[in-house]
C-alpha cells in the first residue's frame, strides 16, 4: 500500500491518513491482517509529527477499520466488504452523503452527473464477494 499525501490541501493531513487507507482497502490493496506502518515510520516517510499520524490511526482504530497492539502495531481488522457495517455507520455515513450531495447540487451537478461519477469512483473498488 503506496500512502500519498497533499501537505498543502486544506484537509488535515491525518484525514487525508485515514483516507487513504480506507480507499487502499476498498480497492483491495490493504487486506485484513495488514501490517501498517509504525507512526513514527509513517510520520518520519512524509516529514511530519508522529501525533498527527497516531491521530490518524486512532480514528481508523475507533471506526473498526484497524486494531492496534503494543508487539504487532496497527493492523487492518477487516476487508472490503467483508461482515455487516459497525453499529451506528449507516446512519453517520448517511448524513456524510447527505452533504455531499448538497454540495454537488449547489454547484451545479445535476443528478446523472452525479450517479455516473459515483458509479465511476465504485467501479474502482473491489466487489463484494
Amino acid at each position: 500500500m503506496r500512502l500519498t499525501l497533499d501537505l498543502d490541501s486544506e484537509t488535515p493531513i491525518y484525514q487525508q491518513i485515514r483516507d487513504r487507507i480506507v480507499e487502499a482497502i476498498a480497492r483491495g490493496q490493504a487486506r485484513e491482517g495488514d501490517p501498517l506502518p509504525s507512526t513514527r515510520q509513517l510520520a518520519a516517510d512524509f516529514g511530519i509529527n508522529f501525533h498527527t499520524v497516531n491521530k490518524a490511526y486512532d480514528l481508523l482504530r475507533q471506526q473498526g477499520v484497524i486494531r492496534i497492539n503494543r508487539k504487532s502495531g496497527a493492523v487492518i481488522r477487516r476487508d472490503a466488504g467483508t461482515g455487516p457495517p459497525e453499529p451506528g455507520f449507516t446512519d453517520d455515513w448517511e448524513e456524510k452523503m447527505r452533504v455531499l450531495l448538497a454540495d454537488a447540487t449547489v454547484h451545479g451537478l445535476d443528478r446523472d452527473d452525479v450517479i455516473r461519477r459515483c458509479e465511476a469512483i465504485l467501479a474502482g473498488f473491489r466487489e463484494r464477494s
